[in-house]
């Protein structure tokens, strides 16, 4: 476990020395410059991939950026990528992949569920990881070297039910559905049931799925036979994409709340127009005002004539923080002084330590690694007349 007493300031004074010299360190040794590599594991295959392919953009985005601005003290960086698949099995695979690859660091997987699999393998080696889209309970907790630069889903979810209200002020009964084999829709559905009994309304009921599933009759009948104003989802963009969409042709006419999981615009070709008046609880703004973000949107949009959403943001900050981080160690020890288990420990002493002004906001990060995050929105997907495109319009 963290030492509780873990502060920043050790990271700038004595505990850098002490670490140095614990590792004995040799100063002033000459070594070729080559790349600093940083692992990628994201899902880019399976029904995951309308998530991690957001990663990748946003992961992309920001090796070119970094090295653009000269990487870490004139030191390129270069992102190794390895497909995390949507199971548990191929986070494995890939993390340890990318662990054999002398990564200093890992920014993945997409799923919490992976993480409680694949991060255990990375704690081990003691190599940093920064899980740029694990939500669920508990994921700082899994080890001194895991963080993560996604808000909890417990500090995240209540929004946007109070948005909904706002939205419709005669809700009153609420139908709740999510994914029972992904630990993070498990996590997600508690924090949204405990948000709906807290707010006093009434929890008409709770409906189960696989994340693999495509017909959702059963529960849609179930669930409309109890005539809610509010239905709260929490899989993923396939499966939620199906469940909106099967709703409305049902003839669900009240608001629809999504998980984290749905927040994405790759869920606009799975339920199309239907996917119109989702209200979606968010950790980042296309629109917020900061130089950083600006720079990024700016970017992100030239290349995909999109506006940026969360999960490639979040993928940016990934790699950013590890860019940083990297460029502070290397300030007080040069990093070609230093060998693979050195940089590792090093390096994750920073990221915790450090505060980090990113397209999400500043933030940093506590002794656990747990974010600290200071601003969270609520959009709501507006789609076009075409029914293929839309957007996100923020209403909080």
């Amino acid at each position: 476990m963290r030492l509780a007493t873990f502060k920043r300031v050790l990271f700038i004074s004595g505990l850098m020395l002490v670490i140095v010299t614990a590792f004995g360190v040799q100063l002033g040794a000459a070594q070729e410059v080559t790349p600093i590599k940083i692992g990628v594991a994201v899902a880019q295959t399976s029904n995951v991939a309308l998530l991690g392919q957001e990663q990748v953009i946003g992961a992309r985005i920001a090796e070119a950026y970094f090295n653009s601005l000269g990487g870490v003290n004139g030191r390129p960086i270069e992102l190794v990528l390895e497909d995390t698949a949507g199971d548990e099995a191929g986070a494995i695979n890939a993390f340890q992949t990318v662990i054999n690859a002398e990564v200093v660091g890992i920014v993945g997987p997409t799923l919490s569920q992976q993480a409680f699999s694949a991060d255990p393998l990375a704690e081990a080696a003691g190599v940093p990881v920064l899980a740029p889209s694990n939500t669920a309970r508990g994921i700082p907790q899994i080890g001194n070297f895991i963080a993560r630069v996604s808000a909890p889903v417990a500090v995240v979810a209540p929004n946007a039910v109070s948005a909904a209200l706002e939205v419709n002020p005669d809700i009153k009964d609420v139908a709740v559905f999510f994914a029972q084999n992904d630990a993070f829709a498990s996590s997600e559905t508690v924090t949204f049931q405990e948000t709906v009994t807290a707010l006093g309304l009434n929890l008409a009921t709770v409906q189960t799925f696989q994340t693999t599933d495509t017909d959702f009759s059963s529960q849609v009948t179930n669930a409309l036979a109890l005539n809610p104003q509010l239905a709260i989802i929490s899989g993923l963009a396939a499966d939620g994409g199906n469940l909106v969409r099967q709703l409305r042709e049902f003839g669900f006419t009240g608001t629809i709340i999504g998980g984290n999981g749905l927040n994405t615009a790759n869920i606009y070709p799975v339920c199309q127009a239907l996917c119109d008046g989702i209200i979606i609880a968010q950790a980042y703004s296309y629109a917020a005002e900061s130089e950083i973000n600006k720079t990024f949107r700016d970017i992100y949009f030239a290349e995909q004539a999109k506006e940026p959403p969360q999960f490639s943001a979040q993928a940016f900050t990934g790699i950013q923080v590890f860019v940083e981080a990297l460029a502070r160690v290397d300030n007080i020890i040069p990093l070609e002084d230093l060998d693979l288990t050195q940089t590792r420990a090093l390096l994750n002493m920073a990221i915790l330590s450090g505060s980090y002004n990113t397209p999400l906001g500043t933030i940093s990060f506590t002794y656990e690694g747990e974010i600290i995050q200071a601003q969270y929105y609520v959009a709501q997907i507006e789609m076009n007349d075409d029914g293929q495109t839309g957007k996100f319009t923020f209403i909080r």
